[in-house]
């Protein structure tokens, strides 16, 4: 069980599994809880023969509006950790963010809505990207003052010259233009985003 995090089996097709971040009420920003959770999750996942794939999305409205940054403050408790919550919870993020990147098996991030810096770094690291036509993407941190630093791909993603904008500018750009660049593997209807992530997923299972 779990508390910012669902894990689901699909009963109709063995071999695929679905975590859904799901603090829909925050547009499932990054917790240090939902952190611990995922890390969890992946671990489990990544021991269990029977899982094939796994597909990463979110509840509601939005994938991931990033790292909640506010409840990193207001959560801080006693220990090292106290004296810099920012950091101690970056750390976790980035953590968090490779263990899924090494998981050994093909993963599928499936993406409507806002998809924003450290939900942006999640998506990055799994292997396929479906978006909803009404998805976008940011990482703004730039108009923060500070670096993205949770998982610094954006060049290999982007390309150089895509990610400096970006970077420099931190505006947000579409799902059509994610496909126009090459950093998503499909755009679609909102109302076929789980039909064509089950489809690929499907194929994915099926082989050896």
């Amino acid at each position: 069980m779990y508390d910012h995090i669902s894990v689901e089996r699909d009963t109709e097709l063995p071999g695929l599994v679905t975590i859904t971040l799901d603090r829909p009420e925050a547009m499932n920003a990054l917790s240090e809880t939902m952190c611990s959770e995922l890390l969890a999750a992946i671990a489990q996942i990544e021991h269990d023969p029977d899982i094939r794939v796994l597909v990463l999305t979110g509840a509601g409205r939005a994938f991931c509006a990033g790292a909640d940054l506010k409840g990193v403050f207001e959560n801080a408790g006693s220990g090292p950790a106290a004296d810099d919550p920012m950091s101690a919870f970056l750390d976790l993020i980035a953590g968090m963010i490779e263990r899924l990147r090494a998981l050994p098996k093909p993963t599928i991030a499936m993406i409507q809505g806002a998809c924003i810096a450290g939900g942006l770094m999640l998506a990055w690291v799994c292997d396929l990207i479906v978006a909803s036509d009404d998805a976008f993407f940011s990482d703004p941190v730039a108009r923060m003052g500070i670096p993205g630093v949770e998982y610094f791909a954006h060049a290999f993603v982007l390309g150089p010259r895509r990610a400096k904008e970006i970077l420099f500018t931190g505006e947000r750009f579409t799902a059509g233009q994610a496909l126009d660049w090459g950093m998503v593997n499909h755009v679609v209807a909102r109302e076929e985003l789980d039909a064509k992530v089950t489809s690929i997923a499907e194929q994915i299972v099926a082989m050896p």
